[in-house]
């Protein structure tokens, strides 16, 4: 057999073999998501909700946001970490200085601005060191929520019943996550978009609830179900444990979400999805963002390559999981093999038909015509059943035709991945690893001038209690905020609270 002969074979057995594996992969998430089965909540009142919001430059909507949470979780506390922010936010969160369930931490340069994690990371630090000694960290929850996001207000009944945090070995829960703009006008915000905004947001939310919530569906039946950096809650026993193993609970990896699910999967807990309820966020209205956020996710995957022979060698993640963690974790780089595959497929194609005699027509009437069939089977095929998928599970007012258009559209969508997957691989090349925030359509398009610093906000101290060496950072808490002038109304909060358990940051003087 001659070089071009073997060369060929073995281009056409890459691509088939490619092929087939998503196939199989697409059909096996789909059938379990198919088979799921909603269940029933229980009672949120055994537990200790708090709920960390991150924000950075976050004015135009933690407001609100805040706002909600307290009307909708009157039995939760909240916790708003500014990670440096420069737009107003410090602002904002001083307006709820007299909520007793609403804490603020301020983080400042050069230790601001290193990554989500390490936001979440003070968040836990404070929540540990405001909590009394004695209180039963397996009750108490703790969950992540984006500035920009609706929390289903039925979400603690939802995650209490028994096959969540009702069941002891349940130590993390990820809740199914939607589009903001594709909920209930209620909930929905007001902002114009252009009509391909309005397909972007479209395809958004149909990825959210149809191919990552199937392979959530798959995940829970191989025991790796993964975190999301929305609408995650862990027990605050677990993160305890694994930052006394590591030092903190998340790390630096770009999917610290995801990250944070493989340290609690090593150390023996249990993650669950819970599809019965729901965390709705913004959806990206513009291809730039929606590409950078993914360079984004694809580099964090990468990064959590290292993880994997942790994964392999553990005895407490069983192997129908390990063998899942590893496809997801080989996913980006499979991408970047891919690319060149098809494309020198093509190639290939194009040179048979350019030296086919009679050209195009003489290529075609040869067997080029079951090229066309293998692309829709194969190719197209895949993306375009979610479409069908989210009319007949989430969005049953679309027309059929919409969800296959929908689903068409859901393929071309998948480049943007693809070009996603190579920007993060020369980010790794390169050694960038810098954290790049999601670019909000409610935004303003000019960066804003800095504000006047207002201080800083904290949680005071509990001198009662020694805090254990093991932990890092745990009592490294930032200092209280000296108020501007506009906010001198405040000054009657610089008590000393009289309870053991302080009601919220002060303001002092």
């Amino acid at each position: 057999m001659s070089t071009e002969a073997q060369s060929l074979a073995l281009l056409n057995t890459a691509a088939f073999l490619l092929c087939v594996s998503f196939c199989a992969y697409v059909l096996s998430i789909l059938v379990f998501h198919l088979k799921s089965q909603r269940s029933r909540g229980g009672s949120p009142d055994g537990f200790d909700w708090h709920i960390i919001v991150p924000c950075r430059n976050e004015a135009s909507v933690v407001g609100a946001t805040i706002r909600r949470l307290l009307t909708d979780f009157p039995l939760t506390t909240v916790w708003c970490v500014d990670d440096a922010s420069e737009d107003g936010t410090l602002t904002e969160l001083a307006a709820f200085a007299d909520q007793p369930r609403v804490h603020v931490i301020r983080r400042q340069l050069p230790d601001a601005r290193q990554g989500k994690g390490a936001a979440l990371n003070a968040a836990w630090r404070g929540i540990e060191q405001w909590l009394p000694a004695n209180a039963d960290r397996t009750r108490v929850i703790v969950g992540v929520l984006d500035a920009d996001s609706r929390l289903d207000p039925q979400g603690p009944v939802a995650l209490s019943g028994r096959q969540y945090f009702g069941a002891q070995e349940v130590g993390a829960v990820q809740v199914e996550v939607r589009m903001l703009q594709c909920a209930p006008r209620r909930y929905a915000p007001t902002t114009e978009v252009s009509g391909w905004g309005r397909l972007l947001i479209r395809l958004q939310d149909m990825e959210f609830r149809a191919p990552i919530a199937a392979m959530q569906s798959l995940r829970r039946r191989t025991g790796s179900v993964a975190m999301g950096g929305n609408g995650q809650f862990t027990r605050l026993s677990l993160l305890n444990e694994i930052a006394d193993e590591h030092g903190t609970p998340w790390h630096g990896a770009l999917l610290e979400d995801f990250e944070l699910g493989l340290h609690i999967l090593l150390a023996g807990g249990h993650t669950e999805y819970c599809s019965e309820s729901w965390v709705a966020q913004e959806a990206l209205t513009r291809i730039g963002p929606l590409v950078r956020q993914r360079t984004r996710w694809a580099q964090g995957s990468m990064q959590c390559g290292r993880y994997l022979g942790k994964v392999l060698r553990s005895p407490r993640i069983r192997n129908s999981a390990t063998l899942e963690i590893a496809h997801f974790l080989a996913a980006p780089w499979t991408q970047l093999l891919g690319t060149p595959v098809y494309l020198a497929c093509l190639v290939v194609m194009s040179y048979y038909i350019d030296n086919t005699s009679g050209g195009l027509p003489g290529w075609w009437s040869t067997g080029g015509w079951g090229v066309p069939p293998l692309v829709l089977v194969f190719g197209i095929g895949p993306f375009a059943l979610w479409g069908i998928v989210y009319r007949s599970r989430c969005e049953p007012q679309l027309s059929v035709t919409k969800a296959l258009l929908l689903g068409v559209c859901h393929w071309l969508y998948s480049y943007a991945q693809s070009l996603a997957v190579w920007l993060a691989f020369a980010r790794m090349v390169t050694a960038r690893t810098d954290w790049q925030k999601t670019a909000r359509a409610a935004d303003p398009p000019t960066p804003p001038t800095p504000v006047r610093a207002i201080g800083r906000v904290s949680v005071p101290a509990q001198p009662s209690r020694v805090q254990p060496p093991r932990r890092s950072g745990r009592a490294d808490l930032p200092r209280s905020i000296r108020p501007p002038r506009h906010l001198t109304h405040l000054t009657h909060l610089t008590a000393t609270p009289t309870t053991d358990r302080p009601t919220i940051a002060h303001v002092r003087k």
